[in-house]
């Protein structure tokens, strides 16, 4: 199979996989972050790296990158800025001198879960994914292939506004992106931290981190369980909408904030007040691979699209 490349905001994870989806090699590298030069070196690197330990010949090779790829095939939207408007599948095919795929890193996630991991199995023709870390990011994945869409957004629910907003929830945090209110900072693992600072009167940032929040809200303080509680309800909110226009068969949650305990668990009560169709039998699921499924989906994007 390709060789698969995950490039993230701290790290970058390359992977070897059998055709069978054994994994055969593994190693992560810190990101050069700010550095797209360094970035095209470090990741010729790490290639070589594990195609060395599997003692592989070369391959081609798929990488997943927060954002997009556009026609052009320069990447744009992603919250990694040194990578946009730059041709990374280009330049690292010619610095490692094979075929190169880049796309979202999302929709590596999700093809990787549909197909082998959490989002498998009869009945799931239509799986979503909800990624929830630093960020929110989504993708959509229908009989086994990516859905990218007209310009390849399909399924990047993490930057439309807020569902059923209420006056409290108005306009809305600034976003990265430039508009007010996304879901991204509603949902993002800094969003619960910056709940509870507001409501604890502190300032932004400086306020306990999710772990901690965690632990006070174990123990009864009251602005932790409301952080948990609003941030259980929007969520629903968020994902109800997605589930109203795509009805799919499972949604598939990855990312840090993913593993919040009961979260999978709850979500679909927190959504069934805003579903429209009342016979929504919608699976949600942790990722099977965790925060190495957009990797592995990365090789599978590159088997598909060679």
């Amino acid at each position: 199979m390709p060789v698969g490349v995950d490039y993230g905001g701290t790290k970058i994870e390359a992977i070897v996989l059998s055709d069978d989806g054994e994994v055969l090699a593994k190693q992560r590298v810190p990101t050069p972050r700010g550095d797209y030069d360094g970035s095209v070196r470090a990741i010729a690197d790490l290639v070589a790296k594990v195609e060395a330990e599997a003692g592989t010949d070369p391959q081609p090779m798929g990488i997943g990158i927060p954002g997009a790829v556009g026609p052009d095939g320069r990447a744009f939207n992603g919250n990694s800025t040194w990578l946009i408007g730059k041709p990374l599948a280009q330049d690292l095919t010619d610095a490692l001198d094979r075929p190169v795929i880049a796309g979202n890193d999302a929709n590596c996630f999700v093809l990787s879960e549909a197909i082998d991991g959490a989002g498998a199995g009869a009945g799931a023709a239509v799986v979503v994914g909800a990624i929830l870390g630093t960020g929110v990011g989504g993708a959509l994945v229908v009989n086994g292939r990516i859905v990218n869409g007209n310009s390849g957004m399909a399924g990047e629910w993490g930057h439309s506004p807020l569902p059923i907003a209420r006056i409290e929830e108005f306009p809305g945090p600034h976003c990265f992106c430039g508009r007010r209110g996304c879901i991204e900072q509603w949902l993002a693992g800094p969003a619960i931290e910056a709940n509870y600072a507001r409501q604890a009167g502190h300032v932004a940032g400086e306020g306990p981190r999710v772990p901690e929040i965690l632990n006070l809200a174990k123990e009864g303080e009251a602005r932790a369980v409301e952080a948990l509680s609003l941030h259980r309800d929007r969520l629903g909110r968020s994902l109800a909408t997605v589930v109203n226009l795509l009805d799919p068969d499972v949604i598939v949650l990855g990312g840090g904030v993913s593993n919040l305990p009961g979260l999978a668990e709850d979500l679909p009560e927190a959504m069934r007040p805003y579903i429209y169709s009342e016979h929504s039998a919608v699976r949600v699921v942790r990722a099977q691979f965790g925060d190495s499924s957009g990797v592995r989906g990365a090789a599978r994007l590159a088997a598909e699209a060679i």
